[in-house]
Protein backbone atom coordinates (compact mmCIF):
# COMPACT_ATOMS: atom_id res chain seq x y z
CA UNK A 1 0.00 0.00 0.00
CA UNK A 2 1.07 3.56 -0.59
CA UNK A 3 0.86 6.47 1.85
CA UNK A 4 -2.81 7.02 0.93
CA UNK A 5 -3.79 3.46 1.77
CA UNK A 6 -4.34 2.36 -1.84
CA UNK A 7 -2.88 -0.79 -3.29
CA UNK A 8 0.14 -0.29 -5.50
CA UNK A 9 1.60 -2.63 -8.05
CA UNK A 10 5.31 -2.94 -8.81
CA UNK A 11 4.80 -2.01 -12.48
CA UNK A 12 2.93 1.22 -11.67
CA UNK A 13 6.10 3.24 -11.17
CA UNK A 14 8.68 1.21 -13.08
CA UNK A 15 10.38 3.63 -15.51
CA UNK A 16 12.07 0.78 -17.38
CA UNK A 17 8.85 -0.64 -18.81
CA UNK A 18 8.34 -0.05 -22.52
CA UNK A 19 4.88 -1.60 -22.77
CA UNK A 20 2.08 -1.69 -20.22
CA UNK A 21 -0.84 -4.05 -19.89
CA UNK A 22 -4.25 -2.42 -20.30
CA UNK A 23 -4.76 -2.77 -16.56
CA UNK A 24 -1.45 -0.99 -15.81
CA UNK A 25 -2.36 1.83 -18.23
CA UNK A 26 -5.77 2.13 -16.59
CA UNK A 27 -4.17 2.40 -13.14
CA UNK A 28 -1.81 5.11 -14.37
CA UNK A 29 -4.79 7.06 -15.74
CA UNK A 30 -6.86 6.29 -12.62
CA UNK A 31 -9.70 4.93 -14.78
CA UNK A 32 -11.35 1.55 -15.00
CA UNK A 33 -10.27 -1.28 -17.25
CA UNK A 34 -13.46 -1.06 -19.34
CA UNK A 35 -12.99 2.68 -19.89
CA UNK A 36 -9.38 2.05 -20.89
CA UNK A 37 -10.45 -0.54 -23.46
CA UNK A 38 -13.03 1.96 -24.78
CA UNK A 39 -10.29 4.58 -25.25
CA UNK A 40 -8.20 2.01 -27.09
CA UNK A 41 -11.13 0.97 -29.28
CA UNK A 42 -11.79 4.58 -30.35
CA UNK A 43 -8.09 5.23 -30.98
CA UNK A 44 -7.80 7.86 -28.26
CA UNK A 45 -5.25 5.75 -26.38
CA UNK A 46 -2.50 4.18 -28.46
CA UNK A 47 -2.00 0.44 -28.21
CA UNK A 48 -0.35 -2.35 -30.15
CA UNK A 49 -0.84 -6.08 -30.57
CA UNK A 50 1.94 -8.34 -29.39
CA UNK A 51 0.84 -11.74 -30.59
CA UNK A 52 -2.57 -12.20 -29.01
CA UNK A 53 -1.87 -9.60 -26.32
CA UNK A 54 -2.87 -5.93 -26.26
CA UNK A 55 -0.20 -3.60 -24.88
CA UNK A 56 -0.06 0.16 -24.36
CA UNK A 57 3.24 2.00 -24.94
CA UNK A 58 4.48 3.41 -21.64
CA UNK A 59 4.35 6.99 -22.96
CA UNK A 60 0.80 6.67 -24.36
CA UNK A 61 -1.11 7.50 -21.14
CA UNK A 62 0.82 10.78 -20.73
CA UNK A 63 0.30 11.60 -24.43
CA UNK A 64 -3.44 10.99 -24.05
CA UNK A 65 -3.61 13.36 -21.06
CA UNK A 66 -1.59 16.01 -22.93
CA UNK A 67 -3.99 15.85 -25.91
CA UNK A 68 -7.01 16.13 -23.61
CA UNK A 69 -5.50 19.12 -21.81
CA UNK A 70 -4.68 20.86 -25.09
CA UNK A 71 -8.21 20.24 -26.37
CA UNK A 72 -9.73 21.69 -23.21
CA UNK A 73 -7.53 24.78 -23.41
CA UNK A 74 -8.53 25.32 -27.05
CA UNK A 75 -12.26 25.05 -26.28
Amino acid sequence: MDEHGTLTHPADNDPTLVLLTVEEAARRLRIGRTTCFALIRTGELESIDVGRLRRVPADAPAAYVARRRAAQRAA
